[in-house]
C-alpha cells in the first residue's frame, strides 16, 4: 500500500489503501520506513531535494489498522515503540525538506506521520483529534506532546475526554499546522509549492530544519539559538549555493541552486 516515485528532485510517498482509509498495519509501517530509506539514499546521491507525503482517497490516514487485532494478544508496545516511534524519528530526520498534504481523517498514527513532517498543508475539512475514548485507548504517536505544546493542557484534555474532532481550518487557526485550503485544491497547490522548493538551496533549508529541531528539543534560548544560527551561516558561506545566491543577486538574475 506504499508507493515511492522520484522525479525532478521530488520524492513522492503515497499511502495507497483508500478502501481502508490508508490505515497502517505492521507491514505497511515497515514498507513506509523502507520508502523513506530509499528516498534518503536518493537524496544522498543528489536525486531528491524535497519529499512529499500524501494519502489516496478521502482520508490521509485513519491510524492503525485494527481490523485483525484482538485485545488479548495485542502488543501495543511492540507496535508503537518498536515500529511507529522509530519510523517517526526516521521521517523527522529525513535529509531534505518534507511536506505533507492531508485530507479527511488524520488520526492516531496518521496524525503522528504529520507531526514528523516539516510542513503540513491540510484540507479545510480534514479531521484531527483523539477519538480513542470510544475504544478505551488513548492518543498516541506523539499526539499528547504536540497537542499540549500547541493547544495547552485544557484544550488537549477537552479533545481527549470528549473525542470531538477539529476541522482542518480549526487546526490551522489554532496553530497545529501551516495552511488550510479547499480539499479539491490541496494536492495541486502543495505540488506547486514542493516543485518550487525542489529548486531551492537545500543545504540552507536543512540548516534551518536542524536548528528548529534543536530549538524545540533542547529548549534553546534566544542567544543560544543565535549562536547556532551564526555557526550555520559561517558553514553555508563556503557552499556553492551561497556563492551562487550572492552572485545572482549582484547580477540581477534568478539563482540556479544545485543543492550543495
Amino acid at each position: 500500500m506504499i508507493s515511492l516515485t522520484i522525479a525532478d528532485g521530488i520524492a513522492e510517498v503515497v499511502l495507497d489503501a483508500p478502501q481502508k482509509l490508508n490505515s497502517l498495519d505492521e507491514q505497511a509501517l515497515q514498507d513506509l520506513a523502507q520508502a523513506y530509506d530509499d528516498a534518503a539514499d536518493a537524496a544522498a546521491r543528489g536525486e531528491v531535494r524535497v519529499l512529499l507525503l500524501r494519502g489516496e482517497g478521502r482520508a490521509f490516514c485513519a491510524g492503525r489498522d485494527i481490523a485483525g487485532v484482538t485485545p488479548e494478544s495485542d502488543d501495543a508496545q511492540a507496535y508503537l515503540g518498536g515500529l511507529v516511534q522509530p519510523l517517526l524519528k526516521k521521517m523527522s530526520s529525513f535529509p531534505a525538506p518534507t511536506f505533507a498534504a492531508a485530507q479527511g481523517a488524520c488520526l492516531g498514527v496518521g496524525l503522528g506521520l504529520l507531526l514528523a513532517t516539516d510542513v503540513v498543508y491540510v484540507a479545510d475539512t480534514a479531521k484531527f483529534g483523539s477519538p480513542f475514548a470510544k475504544l478505551g485507548a488513548t492518543l498516541d504517536s506523539g499526539g499528547h506532546w504536540y497537542f499540549t505544546e500547541r493547544l495547552g493542557m485544557h484544550r488537549t484534555l477537552d479533545l481527549i475526554y470528549t473525542a470531538e474532532l477539529m476541522s482542518g481550518a480549526e487546526a490551522v487557526a489554532q496553530g497545529l499546522f501551516s495552511r488550510a485550503m479547499p480539499a479539491e485544491e490541496l494536492l495541486e497547490n502543495t505540488r506547486a509549492i514542493v516543485a518550487r522548493v525542489a529548486t531551492g538551496a537545500t543545504g540552507a533549508f536543512n540548516a534551518s530544519k536542524e536548528l528548529v529541531a534543536h530549538i524545540r528539543d533542547q529548549r534553546l534560548g534566544l542567544w543560544e539559538a543565535m549562536e547556532e544560527e551564526n555557526a550555520e551561516q559561517a558553514r553555508l558561506c563556503k557552499s556553492e549555493d551561497y556563492a551562487e545566491g550572492f552572485l545572482a543577486f549582484q547580477e540581477k538574475r534568478a539563482p540556479v541552486f544545485k543543492g550543495r
